[in-house]
């Protein structure tokens, strides 16, 4: 059973890396004007399920099964950690979109369009561009330190973590939808890590 719950927690960190090549993939073609066909849309949802389904399987059998040893009981640490940087992106695009921060590909511009007033595109993915810029790597850091902090067993330094992540963006929080961005995507984020931690623990012990 611990080595089920390893192979479901490898596939954890494998279906994200598709999901965002999938959404590369649509954004590329929205920028470049082409459409996006309704079977990659249904795709890219299925996959976020999958994701989320992966990681509940994975907490079930961990649950059930007898505490990892030897060589499964060095590699969790490793595989969950890794598997809250990369997850931890899918989950967080989808709060946003939930939320209504837009996520979605940049539409292309129309030169033939009559106003003239708003000729600023939107952010094509509000992680990365837009209000708070540089999500997508501070999220990885924040994951990363998230679950590596809980698996030392020292929950405390959560406190610092956000502490420094709030002081750091302080300034850029008054731009339109910074601050629903930022706590959506922080709250998103650090729950998946912390997810990930406890998956963990559940394969360890």
């Amino acid at each position: 059973m611990t080595g089920t719950a390893l192979v479901l927690l490898l596939l954890t960190v494998v279906a994200p890396v598709l999901w965002l090549g999938v959404e590369h993939w649509m954004r590329g073609r929205a920028r470049d004007g082409l459409a996006v066909p309704r079977s990659a849309a249904i795709i890219h949802t299925i996959g976020l399920i999958v994701l989320l389904g992966l990681a509940t399987a994975t907490a079930i059998v961990a649950a059930t099964a007898g505490p990892a040893a030897g060589f499964a009981a060095a590699a969790a640490p490793v595989i969950a950690a890794i598997a809250a940087i990369t997850g931890g992106g899918p989950v967080v695009r989808a709060v946003l979109q939930l939320g209504g921060v837009r996520a979605g590909p940049t539409p292309p511009h129309d030169p033939d369009a009559d106003d003239t007033d708003t000729t600023e595109t939107e952010p094509s993915d509000p992680t990365e561009v837009g209000p708070l810029r540089g999500g997508r790597v501070i999220g990885y850091l924040e994951r990363l330190a998230v679950v590596t902090t809980l698996m030392a067993g020292w929950p405390e330094g959560l406190a610092i973590i956000l502490a420094v992540k709030s002081l750091a963006r302080y300034p850029e929080l008054r731009a339109p939808q910074a601050s629903e961005q930022f706590i959506m995507g922080t709250f998103a984020s650090v729950l998946w890590a912390i997810g990930l931690a406890g998956i963990e623990h559940l394969i360890t012990t």
